[in-house]
């Protein structure tokens, strides 16, 4: 396809209506609470947290011109105080109520946040932040308290595949080329919910056809050989970024301490937050190894207050330690598995009455109507430990912890076997 367009075609794509954004139903949907909002004119300052092209610039733009406001935009990764107090103060002379979107707002240092806490609290400004990284973490309780915070999902597939029937009208409509899509697969996986990379797929795929053609038809086997041909055009904009820290989460789940240091040079080379790395550690401690090697989350932390401290280029050294450390070291993913197991079991099963034995009883009519009575103090048992039931009635002998074959959790198997018998089959 010759494009003779230089706007690329994600860019095309973007729509200026909420009638024509994708996806975030729970937001924008039909009487969802963020559309009402909109329609309403009266929008709080807020926070979009989500992962990368799920439509968080796109809604802060179609915000503004729902509500015909002027627009200011600043990148975290390329604006500084000045550039914030520069449109603060040019807001404040129109008296506009701007909406000042900042991307990647958690690449803005303490200082940057600060600067924005009186423009916003006497509504100079309306800001609207966009963030792939917890909020709770990367933005200031002052600024974070005077901000609605919005959780933006990942595409699923109904949205993608609404996205490549939009796009397709677009190319047959702008350039006269009709797609046929006979596999659908290779895009939807390659995309990984990121509608940019979709375009981005998209657009590489229609390229690379030779000649003008007047058709064309996509399956898998074409867009991943197009695909791993341009890998470094298609990652255009940084999101080889997440690409290179799930390489890196996998290889120490994977225990190859090698590939983890490769992938972790990658990212210190590239200026990665180093917290950023050592927060997705102290997750991995948890969710992979867990109990089977308890150290591993005390290290992961001591890690992240260690690099917390020192920052670059020493810290670099911390981040090897503690990754080679976590490749390692064997793995369970039991507590993980066990805790998701017990939410699902309280959503479907509700809120269980909690056993009259171990309920708390702080009053003395409490105690008279049961609460409390018969529980048995482990303290005063044989091993500290008694079998009763703590269990809602209904819900007895649900195994959710299921400790692994490790030499921690073996020790743990055996302990538990011993204490319960045959109630939990240990």
């Amino acid at each position: 396809m010759e494009n003779t367009n230089p706007i690329p075609l994600a860019e095309q794509l973007r729509p200026s209506s909420l009638d024509g954004y994708i996806g975030q139903q729970h937001l924008v949907g039909p009487q969802a609470i963020l559309r009402k909002t909109i329609e309403y004119g009266n929008i709080p300052s807020m926070i979009l947290w989500g992962p990368p092209g799920v439509g968080k610039t796109t809604l802060a733009f179609i915000i503004s011109q729902q509500l015909k406001r002027p627009f200011y935009t600043l990148s975290a990764v390329s604006s500084g105080v000045k550039d914030v107090r520069d449109v603060i103060a040019k807001a404040k002379e129109e008296n506009s109520n701007a909406i000042l979107f900042i991307d990647e707002i958690h690449r803005f240092s303490k200082s940057q946040q600060d600067s924005l806490l009186g423009a916003v609290e006497k509504g100079i400004v309306t800001l609207i932040g966009a963030t792939t990284e917890n909020p709770s973490f990367e933005v200031i309780s002052p600024l974070l308290s005077r901000c609605q915070v919005y959780i933006l999902k990942p595409l699923d597939k109904s949205d993608l595949l609404k996205l490549i029937d939009h796009a397709l009208t677009h190319i047959r409509n702008q350039y006269g080329l009709r797609v046929n899509v006979k596999e659908y697969e290779a895009l939807l996986r390659i995309s990984g919910g990121d509608a940019r990379k979709l375009f981005n797929a998209i657009e590489l795929v229609l390229a690379a056809e030779p000649g003008s053609p007047n058709e064309i038809e996509i399956n898998n086997e074409k867009v991943l050989d197009v695909i791993q041909q341009n890998l470094a055009l298609y990652d255009k904009g940084g999101e080889m970024h997440y690409d290179v820290i799930s390489a890196f989460i996998k290889s120490m789940r994977g225990s190859d301490p090698n590939a983890a240091v490769y992938w972790l040079a990658r990212m210190i080379e590239a200026g990665e937050d180093p917290l950023f790395i050592a927060r997705r550690m102290l997750i991995l401690a948890s969710e992979d190894i867990g109990n089977a090697n308890p150290n591993a989350l005390l290290l992961a932390n001591s890690c992240y207050q260690a690099v917390h401290s020192t920052g670059y280029p020493e810290c670099r050294i911390i981040l090897s330690q503690t990754a080679i450390y976590l490749a390692t070291s064997p793995k369970s993913n039991a507590s993980y598995v066990a805790v998701n197991q017990a939410l699902e079991a309280v959503r479907n099963k509700g809120d269980l009455a909690v056993p009259l034995h171990l309920r708390n009883a702080p009053t003395k009519l409490m105690k008279e109507i049961g609460y409390g009575r018969d529980y048995e103090y482990s303290h005063d048992y044989e091993q500290n430990f008694s079998p009763q039931e703590y269990m809602p009635s209904n819900m007895s002998g649900t195994k959710f912890y299921d400790p692994q074959n490790n030499a921690r959790e073996n020790e743990i198997k055996t302990r538990l076997k011993a204490l319960w018998q045959k109630k939990y089959g240990y």
